[in-house]
């Protein structure tokens, strides 16, 4: 039988043990443990300032680049986008002044600005999915066309609102619109009238999902747009939501494309890397351009050389995100300007310099 003093002698053995632990840990191994600690944290505190450095240096960097593509985008941009007519559409949650800078530089392409779509955070709501399906249902002239989700539908419809008269076909490539009488003039209300000859009323359209809190609509984008450009969330959506969202947005721009022609998708680096709209769109390898870098003056300047380089009805994805080909276009698309078409036609004129129009069209001879 085990006494008393049996738990004694254990108990003492016990705070002995203790005792010459904290003897050794406080003579024999401090000297080295504090050498090896001081050591450690003089490395660390070195690279976390080369680290701050770098970070500056970046910073200033990137501070230039952006100077730089300020003083250069008019001349890289200038022509590129001749006389085409965009319209922006910006996601719920996309920045303002992101929509308000790729307006800018749209128009230092050349193109015209005919309006913008800013949706609202209810049309991607949960419980909004029913309205828009019902919706694009009520609006549309020919329901037994529309096919998909809600947002296919929504797309579908809003996309044949804003294309211009010809619009574009089932790939995205666009169809020549009709010829016109150029003495004859024509308004809003011509416009409108030639719409519901159609059977089509492009303005009906766009005020359904705007009188439905689903949407604003600003300048006059009813059957005006040949190309087009939608902007991402600034931020994701929430974890839980962010699969539905993203195939939403996806959708819609799929399907606006379709019917306009000509379609960029742009966001930040964050919509680039995974559970991302553009990354969740380029998985689909869709056959619009994506671009990963918008936010920036360098990365505005992207997207409208992406926009650009998309004119013959294909679409790259470009940018630093998975799956790019490039940072951007390479070679850069060509300006769309009357000296090329008129030196083809200079050309042409002279007997005998067949191949020279046609290096005057292609740049071949340049």
């Amino acid at each position: 039988m085990i006494d008393f003093r049996y738990h004694l002698v254990s108990i003492v053995a016990v705070f002995l043990a203790l005792t010459v632990g904290l003897v050794l840990g406080t003579t024999m191994l401090q000297d080295p443990l504090l050498n090896t600690l001081k050591s450690e944290t003089a490395d660390l505190r070195g690279q976390s300032e080369e680290l701050r450095a770098e970070r500056d240096d970046s910073e200033l960097l990137n501070a230039g680049a952006d100077q730089f593509t300020d003083a250069v985008a008019g001349s890289v941009l200038e022509g590129r986008l001749l006389d085409r007519r965009v319209v922006l559409v910006a996601a719920p949650g996309a920045d303002e002044e992101v929509v308000r800078a790729l307006g800018g530089r749209v128009e230092d392409a050349g193109a015209e600005v005919v309006g913008q779509l800013l949706f609202e955070e209810a049309f991607l709501d949960s419980g909004s999915a029913t309205f828009v399906d019902e919706l694009a249902f009520q609006v549309s002239d020919d329901p037994g066309d529309l096919s998909g989700n809600p947002y296919d539908k929504a797309g579908t419809e809003l996309g044949r609102a804003l294309a211009a008269r010809g619009g574009a076909d089932e790939d995205g490539e666009e169809t020549k619109e009709k010829e016109e009488d150029p003495e004859e003039e024509t308004d809003g209300e011509t416009d409108g009238e030639e719409d519901r000859a159609d059977g089509h009323d492009a303005n009906a359209v766009l005020s359904a999902f705007a009188e439905g809190g689903l949407l604003t609509v600003e300048g006059s984008p009813a059957r005006s747009a040949d190309t087009v450009v939608v902007v991402a969330p600034a931020a994701g959506a929430p974890e839980e939501d962010e699969e539905r969202a993203n195939t939403a947005l996806a959708g819609l721009t799929a399907a606006l494309h379709r019917q306009v022609g000509p379609t960029v998708l742009a966001g930040g680096t964050d919509s680039g890397r995974q559970g991302g709209l553009v990354a969740h769109a380029r998985a689909q390898e869709p056959s619009y351009a994506t671009v990963d870098v918008v936010g920036r003056p360098t990365g505005d300047l992207v997207v409208v050389l992406a926009l650009a380089d998309s004119l013959d009805g294909s679409g790259s994805a470009y940018g630093i995100g998975e799956g790019v080909v490039a940072f951007l276009p390479d070679p850069l698309p060509r300006p769309l300007t009357e000296p090329v078409e008129e030196a083809a036609a200079d050309a042409e004129a002279a007997p005998g310099n067949e191949d020279e129009a046609r290096r005057a069209v292609s740049g071949d001879g340049e």
